[in-house]
């Protein structure tokens, strides 16, 4: 049977060919390479033609307290090796390890959910629709540099301090992660009291993140939409959210099934279950 470690830093080369012969995704390197305890938490086959790392998180439980988890991402196996179940026994190779390393549970994000046969999927609620027509805003979005997104820490901490699945984000998490994921050709967008990561998509308004002061800020993104003639849009928000007539005409509810979950040593059900459960893009792993 293959032999089954943990990654070195010599394995470092072997790691990357082995991503870019399974993934067409460029930020997966740089996002490795922020974690200083990434090849203790991945899990390799002896050859590195099989992968498997986990990141711990810190997420909000949404009753004011946190839950640790374990963030399963990179996950490759070679295709001249597909099929022999080495992501099987990797995958409960990394879930061991997140028992011992105090996580409750493991989290991960994916469009192909057959390879993970012990976690359950979820759904977070999500909408889309035409977008509300509007004159200019009272006081128009100031773009924001994705390397100074710090400075909207403050505003993202209120607003997700009780809103379930959020992640508890630290210094380095907005100084390294978050450019990443919101760098171009997203555009932070933020007003006096609240912000906006959002992506103009093919004509389309995606909205990926947004904190804050809601009514202000979607308004304003509505008269953006209006001025650059964009008449429909998706966003990440809840469907209760009472906000989302300042941006669209009528709503249409979605539902985003990439979300699965898995109990290590505590039940995952009331965080990723909740109404008002949401997961921001700057936050995957």
């Amino acid at each position: 049977m293959t032999s089954l470690r943990t990654a070195r830093p010599g394995d470092r080369e072997a790691l990357y060919a082995l991503w870019a012969a399974c993934f067409d995704a460029p930020h997966v390197v740089p996002l490795y390479e922020t974690d200083p305890g990434r090849y203790g938490r991945t899990f390799v086959t002896g050859d590195v033609s099989a992968c498997v790392y986990y990141l711990p998180r810190r997420l909000h439980d949404g009753l004011g307290g946190e839950v640790r988890a374990g963030g399963v991402a990179n996950v490759a196996a070679h295709p001249s090796v597909r099929g022999r179940g080495h992501v099987r026994r990797l995958l409960a190779l990394a879930a061991e390890a997140m028992a011992a390393d105090g996580c409750a549970w493991s989290l991960l994000f994916t469009g192909t959910p057959g390879v993970y046969k012990e976690w359950t999927g979820f759904e977070l609620r999500t909408v889309s629709g035409p977008l509300r027509r509007t004159g200019p805003a009272g006081r128009a979005l100031r773009r924001i540099p994705a390397g100074e997104a710090a400075v909207l820490r403050e505003v993202y901490e209120r607003h997700n301090a009780r809103r379930p699945l959020t992640a508890v984000r630290d210094e380095a998490h907005w100084r390294d992660r978050l450019p990443i994921w919101y760098g171009d050709p997203v555009e932070l967008l933020a007003g006096d009291a609240g912000y906006a990561a959002v992506r103009w998509d093919g004509g389309v308004l995606d909205v990926l993140e947004v904190a804050g002061d809601l009514p202000g800020v979607l308004s304003a993104l509505a008269a953006e939409a209006t001025a650059r003639g964009v008449r429909t849009g998706r966003a990440r928000l809840t469907w209760a959210e009472p906000a989302l007539p300042h941006l669209f005409a009528s709503v249409v509810r979605e539902r985003d099934r990439t979300g699965m979950a898995r109990a290590i040593l505590g039940d995952p059900g009331p965080v990723v279950g909740a109404e008002n459960a949401a997961h921001w893009p700057a936050d995957y792993f």
